[in-house]
């Protein structure tokens, strides 16, 4: 049985790498408002390798139809 969560994991790890620590930040309150544009990035442009290459919106729009 799995101790960890895989997919948790990664998302942080590419929260962190993409997100929190991609570009130099003036403080807190700045990256804080980036958050949401990048969220949306992730969901509908970024391509995802796991999905085969479509973003989660695409994935869950095929789903959907």
């Amino acid at each position: 049985m799995p101790r960890t969560n895989g997919k948790a994991e990664r998302f942080i790890q590419t929260l962190c790498k993409e997100w929190a620590y991609a570009m130099a930040f003036q403080n807190s309150r700045e990256r804080d408002n980036w958050l949401p544009r990048y969220l949306s990035i992730y969901n509908r442009l970024r391509k995802h390798s796991a999905l085969g290459g479509r973003s989660p919106q695409q994935r869950l729009n095929e789903l959907l139809c």
